[in-house]
């Protein structure tokens, strides 16, 4: 028996949905770290990054980044971005197509640091942005602030290299493997128009 998003529109969009929202307090969830890939025409480049809100409403995703990364000039360049998310055990595929917004020490970077754990604002304390060279492997931490030995106090100043990416969906690709025949459609969220494409 086909699931009820086999051939309807309206239940592709919900199972969709239903996985992003799911996805952002589940952590065994695979839409939980989807691959986002930026980039110009010279330089594209893709990364795992972790869901931390989806907002139908407004038809958006957002993650967390360090204003430092590489990712944030590349964006400020080109906002266009894409995101790929896949669930094994589903057999869903879903790409997004989204225009990407770069949140520095404004009110959604405020709203999204306070509920970020202690434990997780470690990434945010590092000297040099992510990526930088280094002689030595290392974390990036000092050694006292490394191996969690700092107070929430301290980790208030990572609050500085805290960005919050907001991920506007422009489209949406559904892909279905299913015995039966894999189905795949394109959900387009500007122009509200829904297309069945061949798998």
């Amino acid at each position: 028996m086909q699931p009820a998003y086999y051939e309807n529109f309206d239940e592709i969009k919900n199972k969709i949905w239903s996985m992003l929202n799911d996805a952002v307090t589940n952590r065994n969830s695979s839409f939980r770290i989807p691959v986002f890939i930026c980039g110009d025409q010279s330089d594209f480049d893709g990364r795992i990054v972790v869901l931390r809100k989806s907002d139908q409403t407004n038809r958006l995703v957002q993650f967390h980044s360090d204003i430092r990364s590489d990712k944030i000039e590349k964006l400020k360049r080109n906002k266009n971005a894409s995101m790929l998310f896949y669930d094994k055990e589903e057999k869903i595929q879903v790409r997004l197509k989204v225009e990407s917004i770069i949140n520095h020490n404004n009110k959604v970077t405020e709203e999204s640091w306070s509920k970020t754990q202690h434990i997780s604002r470690k990434c945010y304390l590092v000297d040099n942005g992510p990526g930088t060279e280094s002689d030595l492997p290392t974390s990036g931490l000092k050694p006292e602030l490394d191996n969690f030995e700092y107070s929430k106090e301290q980790s208030e100043e990572g609050y500085k290299n805290f960005t919050v990416i907001q991920c506007k969906i422009k489209s949406i690709e559904w892909l279905y493997l299913a015995a039966k025949g894999h189905r795949r459609a394109r959900l387009d969220l500007e122009k509200h128009k829904n297309i069945w494409l061949v798998p």
